[in-house]
């Protein structure tokens, strides 16, 4: 016998039946120092040396050149590399490509889409940086599509524009069917 849990308990009237298994975990990952201006503006100057080029131009060609390094990956290595449109359903396109070999591990689609993402935006005066701002804008983010040994098919989403947030997207029934 099954002892609800508390969402059940909760959701009881809208529930038939019972479940035994996470359905999808999301994990949110974060780059600590760029989540504020301050960090951003520290670990900039860290890799830079300085903050004299950080600019709205410099973090666009920062995001163009990871753009282009994971397309030059994708080709090099067979991949495919399929761009969105907003609405696809970009976790059923990633299924079509799916391995037939089941002991394939490893990256076996890539998915690109806008969305709306917190993007730093850099206000500059004569006198040097006013201000670092985060704004929401659709920018292309990059789904990465893994097959796993013991979750099956699971996604890493980066986004590379700073602050350069990420998901992990684990599907718990391929993880218990394994």
């Amino acid at each position: 016998m099954m002892i609800p849990d508390k969402f059940c308990d909760y959701y009881q009237e809208y529930l038939e039946g019972t479940y035994d298994c996470v359905d999808c975990i999301v994990l949110n990952a974060y780059f600590i120092l760029a989540q504020s201006a301050g960090g951003f503006r520290t670990w900039w100057r860290q890799l830079r040396g300085s903050d004299e080029d950080l600019d709205n131009t410099h973090l666009m060609r920062f995001a163009g050149r990871f753009s282009r390094r994971i397309h030059a990956y994708a080709a090099k290595q067979g991949i495919p590399l399929i761009h969105c449109q907003r609405g696809e359903r970009k976790h059923e396109l990633a299924e079509e490509h799916i391995p037939k070999d089941p002991g394939f591990r490893g990256i076996f689609c890539i998915i690109a889409g806008l969305a709306p993402m917190p993007v730093f935006q850099v206000q500059r005066s004569e006198k040097g940086i006013t201000d670092i701002k985060t704004k929401t804008s659709y920018v292309n983010q990059y789904s990465f599509h893994i097959m796993d040994p013991e979750w099956g098919h699971l996604t890493i989403k980066l986004c590379p524009h700073p602050p350069f947030n990420a998901q992990v997207i684990l599907n718990g029934h391929e993880y218990v069917a394994r």
